[in-house]
């Protein structure tokens, strides 16, 4: 009995000082997570660097429609930016390609005819309309909203049109899903510049009339003679060039790997492409062209009127000595300077409009000075530009100055080759994507 009241006691004693040690804590979750982090943390740096850099180079996805090559740089179909430009037909009393000419190319490997492209753009033109509740829901929205934002809203509110969906739900053979996909897809792209359009209206020009689309322009020329420069040719072959040569650059980039990763369910294009703009719209994917034209312009600034190599060259070093990055020169990928940019500057090149523009000037003189620089850092693996050095620049020469929208535009290249991918991840009928997570103690388990 006395043993047994003994043990009583002792077990009282240890649950109550269990209890009081309980009851004396009073750390909050983030506490908890500031002890626990570190120690994390420390764990992580033991772990081999390239099982957790992103995925980073790991090949993994099939990507038709474009190959990207850290040497040679982007090719659509093997073929090179400058064979593109040579090959693909341009729009009627234009020189560069069109979105029409790419987004063929790219989903079926062969190049278009004219009449083919002329066709094309026809009914992207005829398809371009927005459904009435799609303009009643975007002009409901707050002016203040990020454009791209309002731009993942309303291809989302589009898959009430889809066409997949509704087959789907109806019961059709694993066979038919890619027309359907491909259906969905001609549509989303024949009203997303008309979307992007009405987006820019309304935040920076609200009130003003929207023209209506001509049936005879193709799909840039409609875009920009809705966003209200339609009188300037050479920003409608510029932007023409852009959202050609920036439609498709492999599937690996965020946006891309998004809209191919929620496809792999079976969500419709627009809903595979609204999640990949919101990829997108994080500044480490779409936010790099304003982020070097805020760059530039600051150097124009503090450089001053004489603008020389040793100038620039001193404004990189303040630049890399004060912790940040050059923007517009690296790549995760490319280790060579990267013909969209290249593709770009030989556009300033054939326009003394531009030659003459003090900005793009920079733009070129930097490029002569900055590789040089950041070879003598020793840092970067890739000391070239990449596209973004350059398109943010030529948008602001013509016009086009609200840095908020660039990405919206970025967005509207990006969509041809998403939807291609999502046409034949139904064609070839990929399986729902689902990789292999792992804890840190199981990868380490690996290692070991």
């Amino acid at each position: 009995m006395f043993r047994q009241a003994s043990f009583a006691s002792k077990h009282f004693a240890r649950s109550f000082s269990a209890s009081q040690r309980r009851l004396a804590s009073t750390k909050t979750i983030r506490e908890a997570l500031e002890e626990v982090i570190p120690v994390k943390q420390a764990q992580l740096k033991k772990l081999v660097e390239h099982l957790l850099g992103g995925m980073r180079g790991l090949k993994a996805m099939l990507w038709e429609a474009s190959v990207l090559d850290p040497i040679e740089g982007i090719e659509f179909h093997n073929k090179t930016i400058p064979q593109c430009q040579q090959e693909l037909p341009p729009a009627a009393g234009g020189k560069e390609i069109i979105a029409e000419s790419m987004l063929w190319l790219l989903l079926t490997g062969k190049v278009p005819t004219e009449a083919e492209v002329r066709q094309l753009s026809r009914e992207l033109a005829e398809k371009g309309e927005l459904p009435e509740y799609v303009e009643k829901f975007i002009d409901s929205l707050p002016p203040t909203l990020h454009p791209m934002t309002q731009l993942g809203m309303g291809v989302a509110a589009l898959n009430h049109e889809s066409k997949f969906q509704a087959a789907y739900e109806s019961g059709i053979k694993k066979t038919e899903y890619w027309t359907y996909t491909l259906e969905d897809s001609i549509n989303l792209l024949a009203r997303l510049p008309t979307l992007a359009a009405r987006i820019y209206r309304n935040v920076y020009n609200p009130g003003q009339p929207i023209p209506a689309i001509n049936k005879d322009l193709d799909l840039v020329g409609n875009y920009v003679n809705q966003l209200g420069f339609g009188e300037n040719k050479d920003l409608t072959e510029y932007l023409r060039l852009y959202i050609a040569i920036h439609g498709d650059h492999e599937g690996g980039n965020a946006s891309a790997h998004t809209a191919h990763l929620v496809g792999s369910t079976l969500s419709d294009p627009y809903l595979s492409y609204a999640a990949a703009l919101y990829a997108l719209a994080g500044p480490l994917h779409g936010l790099a062209n304003q982020e070097v034209l805020r760059w530039q312009l600051n150097m124009q600034k503090e450089i001053g009127g004489e603008v020389t190599h040793e100038n620039i060259k001193e404004f990189l070093w303040r630049t890399l000595k004060s912790g940040q990055v050059v923007p517009g020169y690296g790549h995760g990928v490319l280790r060579n300077p990267d013909p969209r940019f290249m593709a770009l500057q030989q556009f300033c090149d054939t326009r003394p409009d531009l030659l003459a523009d003090p900005v793009i000037q920079l733009v070129k003189k930097t490029y002569e000075v900055a590789p040089d620089v950041l070879k003598e850092h020793g840092k970067t693996k890739n000391p070239y530009p990449n596209v973004d050095a350059a398109s943010g620049c030529v948008l602001y020469h013509y016009g086009l100055t609200q840095f908020k929208y660039y990405t919206v535009i970025f967005g509207v290249s990006r969509a041809l080759g998403c939807v291609t991918q999502l046409v034949w991840a139904r064609a070839l009928g990929l399986p729902i994507e689902r990789p292999k997570s792992l804890s840190m103690e199981a990868i380490e388990k690996l290692i070991k």
